[in-house]
């Protein structure tokens, strides 16, 4: 069982639900993220997504681009991400996530590239252009070893959600939105409506975990009470960093963090 799998089941016993944090590695410096990393941390994040830079971010809004720009600018490529990776596991067990896109992989090689992943310390895998349609090596290439997450978005088809999350393991991305990435204001309706429908259509076999525009607590507390099993929130964490000097970067992550987590508690 991977740390991912093992976390939501920890969670279910203790009736909570996980909240995700999507942090974009090397942004603003590598000390940041390692500072951001703390803060997640002692504000009690039960899984944390580091995004890999990528010159051509489809699935990302400004925020996230913006970070990813910066990343890339600063000299974050592979060996200092599988690097600064190490250095987080040195300090916690929480699962890690990486949230890039497949080209990566697929340059180094699937089996190669998911092999040191898993050695620096990686657990699971979101890759937004990766369809299920030519996912076979991919999968292969991650099987018994890491978690593929899979996403989804509120006008899937009932017969593709049921596809998608049969190949998809740790749990299911729905994204909130129809779009990128981003703060916004508001949630909608149709979203509501499409946990409910999810849930319905996986029986209960997988976790939910929605993310794209969740940035409040009262964002979490509303989709925790509509069904979700995870809340995955990105872009408020990147302003924040952004905002914020390095000295008391560990702190507000943290306080921040609480304030989200209380809220995933049932």
């Amino acid at each position: 069982m991977t740390r991912i799998k093992e976390k939501f089941a920890e969670l279910e016993g203790e009736k909570q639900k996980a909240l995700i944090a999507y942090i974009m590695t090397g942004f603003s410096n590598e000390n940041a993220t390692i500072s951001t990393v703390r803060g997640l941390v002692k504000g009690g994040v039960d899984i944390i997504e580091l995004g890999f830079p990528f010159s051509d971010p489809l699935a990302d809004g400004p925020v996230i681009q913006n970070a990813s720009t910066i990343s890339l600018k600063k000299g974050t490529k592979i060996a200092k991400f599988f690097s600064i990776v190490k250095k987080i596991r040195k300090e916690t067990d929480t699962p890690l996530i990486l949230m890039t896109y497949t080209n990566i992989l697929y340059q180094k090689g699937y089996a190669k590239f998911i092999l040191e992943a898993k050695k620096a310390g990686i657990d699971g895998f979101i890759l937004p252009d990766m369809s299920i349609e030519e996912s076979k090596e991919y999968l292969e290439a991650a099987k018994n070893k890491t978690d593929t997450i899979f996403l989804i978005s509120p006008n899937t088809s009932n017969t593709r959600i049921q596809k998608i999350s049969k190949t998809s393991s740790g749990f299911l991305y729905l994204v909130a939105v129809f779009g990128t990435t981003g703060v916004k204001t508001g949630i909608k309706k149709y979203t509501l409506d499409a946990i409910k429908q999810v849930k319905k259509q996986t029986k209960g076999k997988i976790p939910i975990g929605i993310g794209f525009g969740v940035s409040t607590p009262e964002d979490v507390k509303k989709y925790i009470k509509a069904g979700a099993d995870a809340v995955i929130v990105g872009s408020a964490y990147l302003k924040l960093i952004e905002k914020t000097p390095q000295n008391k970067l560990e702190s507000k992550i943290a306080s921040f963090t609480k304030s989200l987590k209380k809220q995933t508690i049932l």
